[in-house]
């Protein structure tokens, strides 16, 4: 085990023509995305570029896509708005900064 080599420590290993696939690895090398209650996340609200409409940013978020993802998708549903997930944040749209750091903060995420 000490060795680091990466195709030793696959496990499951299923080929993938998928760029975005990930291989699954021991339980040890799993720890990617931090509890919410250690991740800094900074809302924020931003017209640049957006058409002059106002979308809410969370940015800061230090984990898997998949479960960034996961978090805009539950931010959208609990604001019945639209949004999406790009370079590694989460946009909102509308000027919902107030109802996205209730939803974060009793999801127990750190976030201003």
């Amino acid at each position: 085990m000490g060795n680091k080599n990466d195709k030793k420590e696959r496990i499951n290993v299923v080929y993938s023509t998928n760029p975005n696939y990930q291989y699954e690895y021991n339980q040890e090398e799993e720890q990617e995305t931090l509890a919410p209650e250690k991740q800094n996340l900074r809302v924020t609200l931003d017209s640049k570029q957006r058409k002059g409409k106002t979308v809410t940013l969370v940015q800061g978020f230090i984990g898997t896509e998949e479960d960034l993802k996961e978090l805009a998708k539950l931010l959208k549903n609990k604001c019945g708005v639209g949004g999406s997930v790009k370079d590694g944040e989460i946009i909102i749209q509308g000027e919902v900064k107030e109802k996205v750091l209730t939803i974060l903060r009793d999801n127990k995420y750190r976030a201003k």
